[in-house]
């Protein structure tokens, strides 16, 4: 029995908004609820409303650059920059910049939308 597994396919979720999320470990690939590890690159311009998720999620920013709003303070980090944001803290996340954002996202327990809690636009 191997005990490893390589991720050649991972799910694309399906977005209305120009975002391009490829889920390689979740609930949507291989059933894990323990944790997510999502690829994903934000378009300029792109943005979520605000959520307050069941889940500490962890952000690496590959290029570009990414803003947060946490709790009311704004963040802004850049490639090279990390940040783990608390599960139940109320967030924004947003590209306002001019250019494509990419990143990698972890989130424990893994993402799901029952656990997201966005707030109607």
């Amino acid at each position: 029995m191997k005990k490893f597994i390589i991720q050649t396919e991972p799910f694309v979720v399906p977005t209305t908004d120009g975002k391009i999320i490829k889920e390689h470990f979740g609930n949507t690939t291989d059933g894990n609820s323990e944790i997510s590890i999502a690829h994903m690159i934000a378009p300029s311009g792109w943005s979520e409303p605000f959520q307050t998720p069941e889940f500490d999620e962890y952000t690496l920013v590959l290029r570009g650059k990414k803003q947060f709003i946490i709790e009311g303070e704004t963040v802004v980090l850049s490639a090279g920059q990390s940040i783990k944001i608390q599960k139940n803290t109320r967030i924004q996340y947003s590209n306002p910049f001019a250019e494509p954002c990419e990143y990698v996202a972890i989130c424990m327990p893994a993402f799901s939308m029952d656990a997201v809690h966005r707030e109607e636009k």
